[in-house]
């Protein structure tokens, strides 16, 4: 008992100061899935304790507080914040609650807004005009920031005198799952009535209160940090930290010059609508900025889908959102329902996965890749990142890890990019105890001991030597790998004991392995011996742009090779080619030019080059197959992993059927074909210029039937 009562006030400790970091000093030490778990541990002691709860808890109010130099006011009700869960059992079990909480027979509808991750702001109006805007502080008393509220657009200095809700000329429209399907379900109107007009009605409050987020988009967070690089400024870590700094500038310039936008979506005082879709139509309709993604739905069923599908289509956000929102539709239920706690029972947050973590760094890896370049690799104390044990972690470069001030020994926060790639973030400093080690870059290859360098123009650090094993190792993975030569059954393991036992000395030497040699390899017999050579005889057909991404090029990946193919038609051309004629090639820059020429200009290269030639590899351009060209004259971007077909599958059945693939949207581009996990880039620069965005079923149709 005693050890628990210590924990508790341990926790309550921990929970306070993060708070402090989080919401005062816009400098949180630790991440949002940590701070939960010190939070759901205090919730449990408390409920197994109840007679040890006070109301000075953290689980008894929301946390932060008014920042000193901004003028302390109170809201007109308290701002609370929501219970959260993880999964769907906790979803069905707030719906049971709210349901035997309920009159009988209650039928409930619902609205599923997302979760955004910004800074929450209360707006005040009298008679229509803006007259205060504060932080929500510690959910009864906030920070005044309306002079710099009233630089950020989206922010209406003055509302439309008429709180009749505008409807959309577009009707209720379904929501169409990426996935398939149609849900039953209210299409959001616009954001604001049509240009110059005009809604009708009995007018605005003389006092309205409203409170929503204030938030960075991802694009212009982006491109805010560069510009703050750019004067030697320091970057901020993330756009929440960015739009709740730049709204506590004491210098209203500044804030102005920061790109921050607002989504509201509550009347805390002054209208009675009554639910929250006609709160969210009434805010639309006096001009306030509302979630373009929020839905209506009358099945519980129909709420988890979309929440489902809208959590896998995170990362082609333009914001950084942290889960949902699922609200209970009536306004005067969820008022009958009460709050429990901090927490009101007519709505609750979804929230993901966590993606982020705070570990111990033990030490670093170096890893040589086919290029020989050195990435430093951070192993960790074993952590749980949205379901997967991460035990290393991307330190992406030296450079950054000098920016960054990582050291072996730091507390350290790791992220899981896109849900796949942990990398560190940095290091939580106020934790050093002054045993870290700094991280060094190396000054020789890790493996073969050789000279490390790095050029004047780049980041990375590289092993010169050509002939270092691991660079061959890893090039011949590369070079057998699906996307190169596809010799199935020389992956990793089998790529160390050829070159491991010197049967491989350089790229050409595969096609002289025998049967004989094999055999003396560990887990070789003659069946798996024969299937290898059998791969490795039906590789010397493989087009020339497969030998070209085989051969490890830096820079030169399927698209790029595919566009020297097509443009040269044989390997002699390629490499008697000069910078300024590659670049002359559609998709082929500087870089990728320069790039070229020094891997061919290398007598070593070469010289594999005439091994292949005469052990019978190909190396001839691939042959569309014969049919209608109804794609002549489109161009195509592929993002993410289509159901049916490899990228490299894709590109040559669109060029089969006379069209063309680039790496980047443009506004040359005619069509951006979408699988799953695509690229947040790419789906928000086709947004931006309108290119449209098709499946894969639609790309084939085109083809086939020859339809645009």
């Amino acid at each position: 008992m005693e050890q628990e009562r210590q924990r508790l006030e341990e926790l309550r400790r921990l929970i306070r100061y993060h708070q402090h970091r989080y919401y005062v000093l816009n400098s949180p030490e630790i991440s949002d899935s940590a701070y939960d778990a010190l939070y759901r541990e205090l919730e449990a002691i408390e409920a197994r304790h109840p007679q040890w709860v006070t109301p000075e808890s953290p689980t008894q109010r929301v946390g932060g507080e008014a920042q000193p130099g901004f003028r302390r006011v109170r809201h007109p009700r308290p701002i609370l914040s929501l219970a959260s869960v993880t999964e769907d059992e906790g979803l069905h079990a707030w719906l049971e609650r709210a349901e035997h909480l309920a009159p009988a027979g209650t039928a409930f509808d619902f609205v599923v807004e997302p979760k955004i991750d910004g800074l929450r702001i209360v707006l005040t109006y009298e008679d229509g005009r803006l007259v205060l805007g504060a932080t929500r502080g510690d959910g009864e008393h906030g920070e005044d920031v309306t002079a710099n509220l009233r630089a950020v657009r989206g922010v209406p200095l003055m509302i439309p005198v008429s709180p009749t809700p505008y409807r959309s000329p577009h009707g209720e429209t379904p929501y169409r799952s990426p996935h398939g399907g149609e849900l039953e379900a209210a299409g959001p109107p616009p954001l604001f009535p049509p240009e110059g007009g005009t809604v009708g009605g009995s007018g605005v409050p003389r006092r309205l209160v409203v409170a929503g987020e204030a938030y960075m988009p991802i694009h212009l967070f982006k491109a805010l940090n560069r510009q703050l690089e750019a004067k030697g400024e320091r970057p901020f870590a993330n756009p929440r930290n960015a739009a709740a700094g730049s709204l506590r500038q004491l210098d209203p310039k500044v804030t102005a010059g920061r790109p921050i936008r607002i989504f509201v979506y509550e009347i805390v005082e002054g209208d009675d609508v009554p639910t929250q879709w006609a709160l969210l139509e009434r805010l639309r309709a006096w001009g306030f900025p509302t979630s373009p993604d929020a839905r209506h739905f009358d099945r519980f069923d129909d709420v988890l889908r979309y929440a489902h599908d809208w959590m896998a289509h995170r990362d082609t956000l333009d914001y950084e959102a942290d889960g949902v929102v699922i609200k209970i539709n009536d306004l005067a239920l969820q008022r009958r329902l009460g709050v429990v706690g901090k927490d009101p029972r007519g709505m609750i947050a979804c929230k993901f996965e966590a993606r982020e973590a705070t570990t111990r760094l033990r030490d670093v890896e170096l890893q040589v890749g086919s290029a020989g370049t050195i990435t430093p690799v951070a192993v960790l104390d074993p952590v749980q990142i949205g379901g997967v044990r991460v035990t290393h972690a991307s330190l992406h470069n030296f450079q950054d890890v000098a920016r960054k001030d990582i050291r072996i020994g730091d507390m350290v926060t790791v992220q899981r990019a896109g849900d796949v790639i942990p990398y560190v973030v940095g290091p939580m400093t106020a934790l050093r105890t002054g045993a870290e080690r700094p991280i060094a870059a190396p000054t020789a290859c890790p493996v073969c001991d050789g000279p490390a360098i790095q050029r004047p123009d780049e980041v990375a650090v590289y092993c010169v030597n050509v002939n270092c094993p691991a660079i061959l190792v890893r090039r011949l993975e590369v070079f057998a790998g699906r996307g190169a030569m596809d010799i199935e059954g020389l992956g990793s393991r089998v790529a160390e004991l050829l070159v491991g036992t010197g049967l491989v000395r350089d790229l050409a030497d595969v096609y002289s392995l025998k049967k004989e040699d094999l055999l003396t390899l560990e887990g070789f017999a003659e069946k798996r011996a024969a299937n290898l050579l059998a791969a490795i005889e039906a590789s010397k057909a493989q087009p020339l742009w497969r030998v070209l991404v085989g051969l490890s090029i830096r820079h030169v990946g399927v698209v790029a090779a595919q566009a020297l193919e097509r443009h040269f038609g044989a390997i002699d051309a390629v490499m008697g080619a000069g910078e300024e004629e590659l670049q002359g090639i559609e998709g082929i820059g500087p870089t990728i030019a320069h790039s070229v020429v020094e891997f061919f200009a290398a007598a070593s290269n070469r010289g594999v080059i005439d091994k292949m030639r005469r052990a019978g590899v190909r190396m001839q351009p691939e042959r569309a197959a014969a049919g209608a060209r109804t794609l002549e004259g489109l161009t195509f971007v592929i993002t993410g992993t289509l159901p049916g077909l490899s990228r490299e599958e894709a590109t040559a059945f669109v060029e089969a059927h006379g069209g063309k693939v680039t790496d980047a949207v443009s506004r040359n581009t005619s069509y951006l074909v979408v699988g799953e996990a695509p690229g947040g880039t790419k789906v928000r620069r086709a947004r931006e210029l309108g290119t449209p965005v098709i499946d894969e079923a639609r790309l084939r149709q085109m083809a086939e039937r020859g339809e645009r």
